[in-house]
């Protein structure tokens, strides 16, 4: 049973979260924003429902502190709030959440994005076990604006499949790259189609990056 972390300082809100989600997730609570870090290291849940408002600590600082961590930053984090979604959505998102409920939440939707989300994690994990390994690579592609780019970056993790880096430039999902480990002289290891772009536009934002095609030379080569 995968685990759920719930942060919120409403004890009623936090029972009813059990009530709708305890019969599919094993689910851990703080009233404490301070501690979620925490509990995030230790249970490693496959997703966090996260509360805005909150006192000493608020949500946004909380969202953008398990982004930016790497032993945190692939959890999916899923905004509970009662602030309206126009108001904060598109910044939350830039922190790094997935989405966004208002209250009264819908929980037919937060199950269902919470089983779209964790299922593609699950699957992520059985096809490639990713490593983390610092990798210094060039990509050459296009940005969202057909502008042809040549970047250096490294991953943060990587698999047979694919990897993780930070990349600043304008990639779109579904973008493709092609991929050179960087040396005395560079070596195609293949081409690659961005599938994720975390923290869209902040100084922190990373993309996920799956293989369409691999030489020899990838390190983690199968």
């Amino acid at each position: 049973m995968q685990k759920i972390l719930i942060v919120d300082d409403d004890p009623q809100l936090v029972s009813l979260h059990r009530m709708r989600l305890e019969d599919r997730y094993e689910v851990i609570d703080t009233s404490e924003p301070e501690e979620a870090l925490g509990l995030a290291l230790e249970h490693k849940p496959g997703a966090i429902l996260l509360d805005l408002m909150m006192p000493k600590f608020s949500g946004f600082e909380l969202c953008q502190s398990l982004h930016s961590l790497s032993y945190t930053s692939l959890i999916p984090i899923f905004v509970i709030t009662g602030e309206s979604a126009a108001k904060y959505k598109e910044h939350c998102e830039g922190l790094g959440a997935k989405a966004y409920f208002e209250k009264p939440v819908d929980y037919h939707q937060l199950r269902l994005k919470l089983a779209a989300e964790l299922g593609t994690k699950q699957a992520e994990r059985r096809a490639h076990v990713r490593v983390r390994m610092r990798i210094i690579l060039k990509l050459k592609g296009n940005d969202s604006q057909g502008t042809r780019l040549e970047i250096a970056t490294a991953t943060d993790n990587a698999s047979a499949g694919g990897f993780l880096c930070n990349c600043q430039a304008l990639f779109s999902n579904g973008s493709v790259v092609e991929v050179f480990l960087t040396s005395a002289a560079d070596r195609y290891v293949g081409r690659a189609r961005v599938v994720r772009v975390e923290s869209p536009g902040t100084p922190w934002q990373r993309c996920a990056f799956q293989f369409t095609e691999t030489t020899s030379e990838w390190i983690l080569s199968r």
